[in-house]
């Protein structure tokens, strides 16, 4: 029963009505985090768009890739698509800097504009509700599974499902991470 009630919780935290514009609220943008700069940020507020969520570190090998994400992002903002970095230190604390740190080293270093979040858990004791409903098979059962390192990507389609999933090591301008926002952002 215990179970039951908290997979209830997981989807009841699935649709809301939404306050900005008719409609309900997709699942995966049901959740309010804090920006970088500790505001409230309903994810609703992304929602028609194609949004790639990324957990991100500032001392990991693939921290280089805030600059194809950010190269993504000056392409394709016109065309709907939004990045959002959530700053985690769960793999080899490759983040342990505080919310400002992590603002200062992504903008000194790799120009971000894209949105960043305040520091989240994504995995373990602690996990962020979005990241709960990113990784489990009753939310999302196509592409379900814990995070495995820092830099892994959720790809959230305008109609706001989960439409693909890349490991750390998928480049953010790799073939396959382009192709599938291009098919994402060509949809109306």
């Amino acid at each position: 029963m215990k179970a039951l009630i908290a997979v209830l919780l997981v989807l009841g935290a699935g649709v809301q009505t939404n306050p900005t514009g008719g409609g309900k609220v997709p699942a995966a943008l049901n959740f309010t985090l804090n920006s970088i700069d500790g505001k409230p940020v309903s994810l609703s507020r992304y929602q028609g768009n194609v949004v790639l969520m990324v957990n991100v570190a500032s001392e990991c090998g693939y921290t280089p890739q805030y600059a194809g994400l950010e190269e993504l992002h000056r392409k394709y903002a016109t065309k709907g698509l939004r990045i959002l970095g959530f700053p985690a230190n769960d793999f080899g604390a490759q983040e342990p800097g505080t919310n400002p740190e992590i603002s200062e080293f992504c903008k000194k270093n790799y120009g971000v504009e894209f949105d960043m979040f305040s520091k989240i858990v994504v995995r373990g004791s602690g996990q962020a509700p979005l990241y709960k409903f990113l990784t489990s098979s009753e939310t999302n059962p196509k592409f379900a599974g814990q995070v495995d390192w820092n830099f892994e990507k959720f790809l959230i389609g305008r109609n706001g499902e989960v439409i693909g999933r890349f490991l750390s090591e998928v480049e953010p301008l790799s073939n396959q991470v382009v192709r599938a926002i291009e098919n994402a952002v060509a949809q109306k």
